[in-house]
């Protein structure tokens, strides 16, 4: 992903917090040749040597699984907020811009099979879950409705590489103060989001 210096986030911490809240993502490998790609959600998790992974399930249906060699090259793409960036809001003339979010993982595949698979499964529903009045348990399904585990493929993606682009009106500072009141003004969630991120951005 071409990242100007500028936006480049290199605070990993920070980076991994956006992951673990963000994690709908774009699963991103080839298939007989051509570029494909599926949403799915992948956690961020640790494998057994605490190193970093990202872990999800796709269908076996889904034309993407065919090329879940292990070892297989993958990218997961993540979207935070973004929002308009009107030039009527400087105090100099310029160009509009789009002020946004966005992460790139870059790793190679690992296929989870068996208890992996269904312990993988039962963290991503208890993630989900937790705020619902009445959460729903794996644990407590029943073994027919088990059976649909059988349709999909688990994986991990064992990470090689993360950038991180936070672009957030960097380069004019001299109009943050209207820039983030223009945006809250907006009062959608993306609006509100990128300004409170741009607020991060200068403590």
């Amino acid at each position: 992903m071409y990242i100007p210096d500028s936006y480049k986030n290199q605070n990993i911490e920070e980076v991994k917090e956006f992951l673990k809240a963000n994690s709908f993502g774009i699963l991103v490998n080839q298939v007989a040749g051509k570029i494909t790609g599926t949403h799915i959600p992948m956690e961020l998790d640790q494998d057994q040597n605490v190193e970093d992974v990202l872990v999800g399930h796709i269908a076996k249906r889904n034309p993407q699984s065919k090329n879940f060699q292990e070892d297989a090259e993958v990218l997961a793409i993540f979207n935070g907020p973004h929002s308009y960036i009107s030039s009527s809001w400087y105090q100099k003339e310029d160009v509009p811009t789009w002020n946004y979010i966005a992460v790139h993982v870059y790793g190679t595949v690992k296929i989870i099979e068996g208890e992996a698979l269904f312990e993988a499964m039962k963290k991503l529903v208890d993630k989900y879950e937790r705020n619902s009045e009445k959460p729903v348990s794996v644990e407590k399904m029943s073994s027919k409705t088990l059976q649909q585990i059988n349709g999909v493929i688990g994986f991990s993606i064992r990470i090689q590489e993360i950038q991180a682009a936070y672009k957030l009106s960097q380069k004019n500072e001299e109009d943050y103060h209207t820039i983030t009141s223009e945006l809250k003004n907006k009062g959608d969630s993306n609006s509100i989001s990128i300004a409170e991120e741009m607020r991060k951005v200068k403590e």
